[in-house]
């Protein structure tokens, strides 16, 4: 279970080196240089002089993944600088944004410009780029996941050179979308977005039987539907999101109900630091597989207090996709970061993989590249596209070569 690892007490090997830690505080590195280009060319430049210093690159977002995907002793580079909306236009629905933006600060000049995004996470955190590159998604049975909203992106690659994906090549776009940075350097992506809209957030507590019973009718009659269950007391609390035109004044803002623009409404405040394993199962596996769950939980691990989450996603066509060409549940286990926690995920673990389950690249797992070509149709060619864009492994490190072979 090398990827289920405690939070690193052991003193730098290097003691010149720079430190760089996630966000959980379960994992870090000690990176050779820490470079924070605060535009293209300085990107372009930075990979050059790591490629003449014979460094691999990987490059850090927030430290939102609970994997070691940005673990490096090369070069770690900080896309912070490369930052901003750089242009939206209402008409065509295109917006352009620096990769290294937070979500966070996408969503007001977007609405400003009469757009949103189509969709957002649990979180608003993330730099665009890694959040991207995860394949990070919020929940919806008609909506996809966050690359999926991706029109175009500039990649700087392993030769210092910017290559576009676009629609010019759908094929290499979609193997992009989800990339685990091990393509190159992403700068700027140019989302497809929706004009600006509202959501009435309604929030209800029910039973795990009332809400898996009324899961198929109510997703469909909302834009959201998701629920959190409390395994300490046993209990659902249920959260729908609907479209409306309402003003937030129709509605006194209390815990159970809001209105507000979207992307004020999508996002959820998360200030405990914990640990988390999801897996996307196929949409009809959804039900028995949270039963599963929650009996395994009551019965072998009642310790347990942090909330499992219930999501629903549409398939989209990104290669490495945990919803690639399947409509998709998703299943998310939470422990706080200082209490145990690879048992408990272990033991959960082939409760998920029996249901077909697909891990999220960003969080904790116990898969090699060879389970996880069994379950990616697209992963050989995925494979592939690397070697052929990165045949020196300029941007890997133990962890791709681990999950990608």
């Amino acid at each position: 279970m090398a990827s289920m690892t405690e939070p690193e007490t052991e003193p730098r090997a290097d003691p010149g080196a720079e430190r760089w830690d996630n966000w959980a505080g379960n994992l870090g590195c000690d990176a050779a240089r820490i470079e924070r280009p605060a535009s293209e060319p300085e990107v372009q430049e930075a990979v050059r002089s790591a490629a003449r210093g014979g460094l691999p690159v990987r490059v850090a977002g927030s430290g939102h993944s609970f994997q070691p995907l940005v673990a490096t002793e090369g070069m770690l580079l900080s896309l912070d600088g490369l930052s901003g909306v750089l242009s939206a236009d209402p008409d065509s629905g295109l917006a352009r944004v620096a990769a290294g933006t937070k979500l966070h600060a996408i969503g007001e000049p977007l609405h400003e410009a009469g757009l949103a995004m189509q969709n957002l996470g649990d979180v608003d955190v993330q730099a665009l780029a890694g959040a991207l590159s995860t394949g990070t998604h919020g929940t919806g049975r008609t909506l996809r996941n966050l690359p999926s909203q991706i029109e175009a992106l500039r990649i700087v690659g392993a030769d210092g050179e910017v290559r576009v994906f676009d629609a010019s090549d759908p094929d290499a776009l979609d193997a992009a979308r989800i990339s685990l940075g091990a393509f190159g350097v992403i700068t700027e992506v140019t989302l497809r977005c929706v004009p600006s809209y509202r959501l009435h957030e309604t929030t209800r507590r029910l039973s795990p039987d009332e809400a898996m019973a009324e899961a198929d009718a109510v997703s469909r009659a909302n834009r959201h539907w998701e629920f959190w269950w409390y395994p300490g007391r046993d209990f659902c609390e249920v959260k729908t999101l609907a479209l409306t035109d309402a003003e937030p004044e129709s509605v006194a803002e209390e815990r159970w109900q809001r209105i507000d623009w979207s992307h004020r409404i999508l996002p959820s405040v998360r200030e405990l630091r914990f640990v988390e394993m999801e897996y996307s199962v196929p949409a009809e596996a959804g039900p028995d597989c949270f039963v599963a769950v929650r009996s395994r939980m009551q019965e072998r691990h009642p310790e347990v207090q942090w909330p499992v989450e219930y999501r629903m996603l549409a398939a989209d066509s990104a290669w490495l996709s945990t919803a690639h060409e399947r409509d998709t549940v998703t299943i998310s286990l939470h422990q706080d970061v200082l209490l145990p926690y690879q048992e408990f995920f272990a033991d959960v673990e082939p409760i998920l993989l029996e249901a077909g389950g697909r891990p999220h690249w960003g969080k904790l797992h116990n898969l090699d590249a060879n389970a996880l070509r069994a379950r990616h149709p697209r992963f050989d060619d995925f494979v592939a596209l690397r070697e052929r864009l990165d045949p020196e492994r300029r941007f890997g490190n133990a962890h791709l070569e681990k999950i990608l072979g």
